[in-house]
This record gives C-alpha cells, structure tokens and sequence, in this order.
C-alpha cells in the first residue's frame, strides 16, 4: 500500500450509526444482507448491503452500533442502492466481523 498524508485521511468520513432495519437480499451476487442504518440527524439513515451473513442474520443486527464511511459515492448492488460501506475485517476462514465502537457512542460520531 503507498503512503498516504493525514489530509487524505481526513477526507474518508467514517462514522457509527446504529442499525434500524435489516433484511436478507437473496438477489444479491454473493449471500448479504440490506441494512438501513441511522447515522444521526446531520446524515440521518442510510442503507447499504453487507456481504456479513458468516457472522450475523437480520435479527442479530437491529440495535447494534457499527462503523461505516459515509462519504463515498452511492453504488448499485443488483437492484438496491447503497449509500454507505459499511466496515469490517475478515476472520481466519475469510468471514467478515463487523467493526463498532466498544461502547455506545451518539449516532454520527466521527472517527478520529
């Protein structure tokens, strides 16, 4: 990976926001689920799709904080827009863990 300045980090927006509704999207490529996540009043809710169904279902998500960059063009995944990326790292078998604060912060807080 090259170098990068701390401007250029500055300028990915990487917020928490909690999810508000999930749902299975069985016309998606590879197995995900649709998320709508509140990103608090300056953003509001979002919505993207996640490829995170090694590690979570639908009914696990809502409520829980995540992570997500919020800047970012919005993209066609099949037939639903998402408007977020949402974040996570790979495990050892190649599923992805969702990232989140590990305690309850506001949602649209900023990363630092």
């Amino acid at each position: 990976m090259a170098e990068i300045s701390f401007d250029d980090f500055l300028k990915v927006d990487i917020r928490a926001g909690t999810v508000t509704r999930a749902e299975p999207f069985p016309e998606a490529r590879k197995p995900a689920i649709k998320l709508w996540i509140d990103f608090g009043p300056e953003i509001g809710e979002k919505k993207t799709s996640a490829q995170i169904t090694d590690h979570y279902t639908p009914g696990t998500l809502v409520g829980r904080q995540v992570m997500a960059v919020v800047n970012f063009p919005p993209r066609q995944i099949g037939p639903f827009m998402s408007e977020v990326l949402t974040l996570g790292v790979s495990d050892a078998e190649g599923g992805i863990v969702l990232l989140a604060p590990d305690q309850t912060v506001a949602n649209g807080e900023r990363m630092h």
